[in-house]
């Protein structure tokens, strides 16, 4: 008798392709549609020209211009260049710079029930609003999707959240997830689905849902999955799209690996204090907190209503003299019916300053905040000095938070506010039918048509880097000592500095880890060869390859980490850099930056005959010997031992 399934199960099964599902064991998927936006698009084009690529294999590939949309010189339009007539080379839709953030619109135009959607950023999760299996990833393995080829990922555990109740006046689905980081953390989600079902989905709309969804990613969960129900389908009404829904729900008496539930009704307004989004309080205990910054926007807060109720709540009022209130809109779309409904108006009568629509702030793409003010805002992530601000202090929060505090300077709980003005939840009258607007959204070439296209490459676009094999011994110093919870951002930054030259590799090196320490880069060419020791949850946050490519450029052969977020492992991997973990954690303690390392037949170890083998790494400068583990697959020993997945295919083409 099959056992039922749940709506992760379903859809894991419905695209398996080799492997099987046993939690901790890769398996292959198959990918039907891809995401990419810039800040990583450009590195994927120059994979896809590597990997020998006529045109896109899968249903559908979209590009998105959303990250590197504040144009301070030449550099960001050039890759904006290159990447429309790549899209149009490779066959793929093209989202042109101030179209809006990728999630939404991909959820908006192309998003379908039951489809596996892979993409070239952590937030790609967000898909699962509408019942896709949504996974965000590095680029390379984007880029071999597009080829056609299998997704290869450790099959996680299915990890079942039960809603019950409703909402309480002035909480929303941001409160949600945040008192889920409040319970678990950002590992705590790690190598899981989050599957949410129960009674308290009849409250949360599909654009509820994707909020829930997108800030998984935070959680580090593989995807986060909903149920394909009439909120879904209401959703693609609203879009025109009716026709691409089908149906997804659970089987009675699925089992899932873990289990949690959430009252609904018992969730408060939450807050995510500096400089974590696992950093959770009920806005209630930070009540009062001066703020000289409110920023609604980003993929974690990008629906109509988001920024609905927050031109209510201003509406007839001003905002506090002694706050910036910005308004990113996600997209284009929302823009319009923001503009129609009047709110736009409201908005800016009571201080607002509207921006394009894109992530902007969110990516540190301007709107940094002053030194020494705190920044509240309704974005997935406040690493340290993601802002754009060294010494930043972000808070993450609901959109009704965020006007509440707009509108008194301080930390306000919507809930304390409204009672204190008397004010009751508005009745948010929002269009029926959405202003589908697809000008800026260009559909791919037809193949004959896309063979005469040829690459606009700017100077600013470096080749891909040749990386050798990992040699069967390892000489290395420590060269970087970090803690836990270190993250892509501090590894390769973000902001109007660095993300310019996220197609110019060489230059890109000169940021890597220079928010740790800032003589790694020049440290790390002096001396070769090297390994970093980290802590726990080493690379969590973003998805971009960036943070495993300029530390190879740099001379870093192996990672040696109490534990690894899924994605950077990946990418660590995917590039040839050997990511080993301690086997008895308190090593961690025992080593010291400066120190040196051997280690000794990595290519005995890394073959597929040696997968029982028990590396053993030699303190040359303590001679002291620890014993550390890897969890790479047979796949990945073979990409790694050939320094990278791309040196890899090449091998085996001439074998």
């Amino acid at each position: 008798m099959t056992k039922p399934l749940g709506i992760a199960q379903q859809l894991i099964a419905s695209h398996l392709v080799d492997g099987s599902m046993v939690p901790g064991t890769e398996i292959a998927l198959r990918i039907d549609q891809t995401l990419c936006q810039d800040a990583t698009g450009t590195l994927v084009m120059q994979e896809l020209e590597a990997l020998g690529l006529d045109r896109v294999r899968t249903e559908l590939s979209a590009q998105y211009v959303d990250h590197n949309i504040v144009q301070a010189d030449e550099r960001n339009a050039e890759d904006h260049l290159f990447l429309r007539s790549a899209a149009q080379r490779f066959g793929l839709w093209y989202s042109k710079p101030g179209n809006g953030v990728s999630h939404p619109i991909h959820m908006q135009r192309f998003g379908v029930p039951g489809r596996t959607l892979l993409g070239s950023d952590s937030h790609t999760c967000a898909g699962g609003a509408l019942g896709m299996l949504a996974i965000g990833t590095g680029g390379l393995d984007v880029a071999l999707a597009m080829a056609g080829e299998p997704f290869h990922l450790t099959m996680p555990q299915i990890w079942g959240i039960r809603l019950e109740r409703e909402l309480a006046d002035w909480i929303s689905a941001k409160d949600v997830i945040l008192e889920l980081l409040r319970r678990h953390g950002v590992k705590g989600a790690r190598d899981r689905i989050l599957e949410y079902h129960g009674p308290g989905l009849a409250c949360l709309t599909a654009m509820d849902r994707h909020v829930i969804a997108n800030m998984g990613a935070e959680l580090g969960a593989t995807a986060s999955v909903f149920p394909a129900d009439d909120a879904v389908r209401g959703f693609l009404r609203a879009e025109g799209r009716e026709d691409d829904f089908r149906p997804i729900a659970a089987e009675p008496g699925a089992h899932y690996d873990l289990t949690d539930r959430i009252d609904l009704d018992t969730v408060e307004s939450m807050v995510a204090m500096p400089t974590s989004p696992g950093n959770v309080v009920p806005v209630r205990q930070v009540a009062g907190t001066p703020i000289g910054q409110v920023v609604v926007g980003s993929s974690a807060n990008p629906g109509l209503r988001d920024f609905a109720v927050c031109a209510a709540m201003v509406k007839g009022r001003q905002t506090s003299a002694e706050v910036s209130f910005d308004v990113n809109p996600s997209s284009r779309e929302v823009l319009q019916d923001l503009l129609h409904m009047g709110a736009a108006f409201d908005l800016i009568t009571a201080g607002a300053r509207i921006h394009q629509a894109g992530c902007l702030g969110c990516i540190g793409m301007g709107q940094a905040p002053a030194s020494g003010q705190h920044s509240l805002r309704t974005f997935p992530r406040n690493f340290p000095g993601r802002s754009g601000t060294l010494d930043d202090s972000v808070w993450l929060c609901s959109p009704e938070t965020a006007a509440a505090s707009a509108l008194t300077g301080v930390i306000t709980d919507p809930r304390a506010w409204a009672r204190d003005e008397g004010v009751t939840l508005p009745l948010l009258n929002l269009p029926e039918h959405a202003s589908v607007n697809q000008a800026m959204l260009e559909a791919p070439l037809p193949p004959e048509q896309a063979k005469a296209i040829e690459l606009v490459r700017g100077p600013n676009i470096s080749a891909l880097p040749t990386l050798d094999a990992l040699p069967d011994e390892l000489r290395v110093a420590v060269l970087l000592k970090t803690g836990d919870d270190v993250s892509t951002d501090e590894i390769s930054p973000a902001g109007t500095q660095a993300l310019p030259y996220r197609s110019n590799l060489p230059r890109l090196a000169d940021f890597t880890l220079t928010r740790i320490d800032p003589t790694y880069p020049d440290r790390a060419r002096r001396a070769g060869p090297h390994l970093i020791v980290a802590g726990d949850n080493y690379g969590q946050g973003s998805s971009r390859e960036h943070a495993a490519i300029t530390p190879r450029l740099l001379g870093l052969r192996a990672v040696l980490a109490k534990s690894y977020a899924r994605i950077h492992w990946q990418n660590l991997a995917n590039f040839g850099v050997l990511p080993l973990e301690f086997t008895d954690p308190t090593d961690y303690e025992r080593i010291d930056q400066g120190d040196r390392l051997l280690l000794t037949g990595l290519r005995s170890i890394l073959t597929a005959d040696g997968s029982e083998a028990k590396p053993t790494v030699h303190n040359t400068t303590k001679n002291e010997d620890y014993q550390v583990t890897h969890r790479l697959s047979p796949r990945q020993r073979t990409t790694v031992l050939a320094g990278g997945v791309i040196a890899a295919l090449a091998a085996s083409a001439d074998s």
